[in-house]
């Protein structure tokens, strides 16, 4: 999901775990001199990391294993890095002639105007593309040419701790704005640490933001497409949050917190509140808790009706000639278990109807599959998407320390010079 998801970048080295069953490929676009041909894949980690159960080293050994059993003069290359690091290194590569021909991250469309990639047509068989849901397919376009495949999505709902809530005397779980400051009010009192988790650092800051800009009305864009970060509704939004920052009622400093942070204390019992989504789930059960509920998100005069639905990408670079090979490759992710097995093991919404159905009976999902036909979504098809993105998840934490006027002006004229 960032749905990281929804994707993520952030300054720093990159941790690249090199999946050393999967051999080592060659130049750019050599094979073994044997017939046989390597796809170079980079793929975003959504598990907790190196040397983990769920860490994504783990689960795409297990894809490509299969894969390459069925395929043997297929090999696949990946390397899994972090969601804070991998727009950053895949950046580098391309500028030092290091293309993959598999990318999947949060983001496509900056690719797509550098000439880069494979329209999806020509690496998804007419039965694969034929069951992505159409909406999420549709944000794979640019100019009406498909270029980014979905690959797994989420939506986001307010989570909160039953029992924290008791302890407070809160009868009801919040429906506005002033609803959340009030409950949170009493969680303080309660001695909660964390009445409301606001994870504003780099790992998903957009996703935060976008939520709350919802509530208000606002978001990145306004109805005529133009940037409209820094429009009234979105800096009455930050305003708003800044109070509550500094009347004590959220994470200390939220500009520094990413999600899983603040999730994982939200799983730890330390916080009253939290906005997530179905990937929070593993880390609430890993943490033992059970007694929480799922509401809407709640917006300045009541609950959302909409929400972020998250989306992640996977695409097919051209540049290797590879385009074949990589269509054998897709058919068998989203048409075997694969697709599945990434929905079972970090509870990640699927993007076709076959894997939907497959959910359906899943309780724990269902307030996140509900919430998807209604969705809001980043503006994935901008280019300058690719350049905004960044620049929210590392300065839009100080909106509700240093004014949100300011920094979100500073965002707004970024998109605006954004090439």
């Amino acid at each position: 999901m960032k749905m990281k998801l929804a994707g993520g970048a952030a300054l720093g080295l990159a941790t690249v775990l090199v999946l050393s069953s999967c051999g080592s490929g060659g130049g750019d676009d050599q094979g073994s001199g044997d017939g046989q041909v390597t796809l170079k894949m980079v793929a975003a980690d959504y598990g907790d990391g190196p040397g983990k159960p769920n860490s994504g080293e783990t689960f795409w050994k297990g894809v490509v294993d299969e894969f390459q059993a069925a395929n043997p003069t297929i090999k696949v290359d990946v390397q899994v890095i972090n969601w804070n690091d991998i727009d950053n290194q895949v950046a580098t590569m391309i500028q030092n002639g290091q293309v993959p021909d598999i990318l999947q991250t949060g983001d496509y469309s900056g690719f797509v105007k550098d000439g880069l990639l494979h329209k999806a047509d020509e690496v998804l068989s007419p039965n694969v593309s034929g069951d992505m849901l159409e909406k999420f397919a549709e944000f794979g376009k640019v100019d009406g040419t498909q270029y980014g495949i979905p690959f797994v999505s989420s939506a986001r709902a307010l989570f909160y701790n039953k029992d924290l809530f008791d302890k407070a005397g809160i009868k009801e779980p919040p429906k506005t704005w002033d609803d959340l400051k009030a409950a949170a009010g009493k969680l303080k009192e309660a001695g909660v640490t964390q009445p409301f988790g606001l994870p504003l650092g780099q790992e998903e800051a957009q996703a935060e933001s976008f939520l709350w800009m919802l509530g208000n009305g606002g978001g990145y864009k306004d109805d005529s497409g133009k940037w409209a970060i820094d429009s009234p509704q979105n800096v009455e939004t930050f305003t708003y949050m800044k109070g509550l920052v500094e009347a004590g009622l959220t994470t200390p400093n939220p500009g520094t917190k990413d999600r899983k942070t603040v999730w994982e204390d939200f799983g730890a019992g330390k916080v009253g509140m939290v906005n997530g989504g179905p990937m929070s789930i593993p880390i609430f059960d890993a943490a033992g808790l059970k007694n929480y509920g799922v509401v809407p998100i709640p917006g300045r005069t009541g609950p959302l009706d909409t929400t972020l639905g998250v989306m992640d990408w996977i695409m097919a670079f051209n540049k290797n000639g590879h385009a074949a090979e990589i269509k054998k490759f897709f058919d068998f992710f989203y048409t075997g278990s694969a697709a599945q097995k990434i929905s079972d093991t970090y509870k990640l919404l699927p993007v076709t109807n076959g894997g939907i159905e497959k959910l359906s009976g899943d309780e724990k999902l269902k307030p996140f599959l509900d919430a998807l036909p209604n969705a809001s979504f980043y503006p994935f098809q901008d280019p300058k998407w690719a350049t905004v993105n960044p620049a929210i998840k590392q300065t839009i934490g100080g909106a509700v320390k240093d004014g949100p006027a300011k920094v979100l002006g500073e965002l707004q004229k970024t998109a605006e010079a954004a090439g």
